[in-house]
C-alpha cells in the first residue's frame, strides 16, 4: 500500500502495546510512535478510543483500531505477506486454537500478574503466585503441541500466542520481585525457560520490545505503590 500513515498510540510499559510493536516489526510496517501520558491523556487517543479511552490504539490512515489481540490480527490481515511472516496459521482450525490461547493469557496471567503488585494481604498474593505460576505450566503443555517441534509457539517463527505472551516478559522482574519469588524456579515449566530465551532474541521481539525496560518498571510500580501507602495513612 502506497502513501499510509501508521501511528500507535501506547505507552512504553504496556505489555499490551508492545505486542502492537512486535507485530509491526514483524511485518516490515514503518509507523509513527506517540507515547502517551495516561495521567494526562491526548485528545487524540481521546477521539481514537472514545469508549474504553485506553492504549494501545493503531491509526491506519486515520481510522482507529482498539484492543491489542484485535491489533495485532488486524495488522496482520491488513498486510498480508509471505507464510514467513504471518502471524495467524492458515488453518481455521489452528487460528481457532491461536485465539483461544492468547485470549487465555490476556485473561489469566494478566490477572494473576496484578493481583501479585496489587494485594496487601499475604495470602490473597501467595495465591496470585500460584495462579500465575499454573497458567504458565498450563502454557507450557500447550506449547509441545503447538510448536511442533520449532522454537516457537507459531513453529519455525513466532505466531499470535508467541506475540501475546512475550510482551509480558518485560514484567516477570515486576512480578518477582514485589511477589519475592523466582517465577521459573516456582513452576515445573520445562520448556517456556527455553521459549523465553529465544523469543527474546527473536528480530521482531527484540525490536519490537526494545523501549520496555523491566527495572524502570520495577521503580515505577514502586513509586505508585508508595504513593498509595502514603495518601492511605
Amino acid at each position: 500500500m502506497a502513501h499510509e500513515e501508521v501511528k500507535v498510540l501506547s505507552t512504553w510499559l504496556s505489555m499490551f502495546g508492545l505486542r502492537v510493536l512486535i507485530a509491526l516489526k514483524h511485518k516490515g510496517v514503518q509507523y509513527e510512535y506517540k507515547e502517551e501520558d495516561l495521567q494526562n491523556k491526548s485528545e487524540l487517543l481521546l477521539q481514537s478510543n472514545p469508549v474504553h479511552k485506553k492504549i494501545p490504539v493503531l491509526i491506519h490512515n486515520g481510522k482507529p483500531v482498539c484492543e491489542s489481540l484485535i491489533i495485532v490480527q488486524y495488522i496482520d490481515e491488513a498486510w498480508p505477506s509471505s507464510e514467513n511472516t504471518s502471524i495467524l496459521p492458515k488453518d481455521p482450525y489452528d487460528r481457532a486454537n491461536a485465539r483461544f490461547w492468547a485470549d487465555y493469557i490476556d485473561k489469566k496471567l494478566y490477572d494473576a500478574g496484578s493481583r501479585i503488585l496489587r494485594s496487601a494481604v499475604a495470602e490473597e498474593r501467595e495465591q496470585a503466585k500460584k495462579d500465575f505460576v499454573e497458567v504458565l505450566e498450563t502454557l507450557d503443555g500447550a506449547f509441545l503441541t503447538f510448536s511442533k517441534g520449532g522454537l516457537y509457539f507459531g513453529g519455525d517463527d513466532i505466531g499470535l500466542v508467541d506475540v501475546a505472551l512475550a510482551s509480558f516478559l518485560c514484567w516477570f522482574k515486576c512480578y518477582e520481585t514485589f511477589g519475592d519469588f523466582k517465577i521459573w524456579e516456582s513452576s515445573k515449566c520445562s520448556r517456556l525457560p527455553k521459549w523465553a530465551e529465544d523469543v527474546l532474541q527473536h528480530a521482531s521481539v527484540k525490536e519490537g520490545m526494545a523501549i520496555a525496560h523491566p527495572d524502570k518498571i520495577v521503580e515505577l510500580v514502586q513509586f505508585y505503590k508508595k504513593k498509595l501507602e502514603a495518601g492511605s495513612k
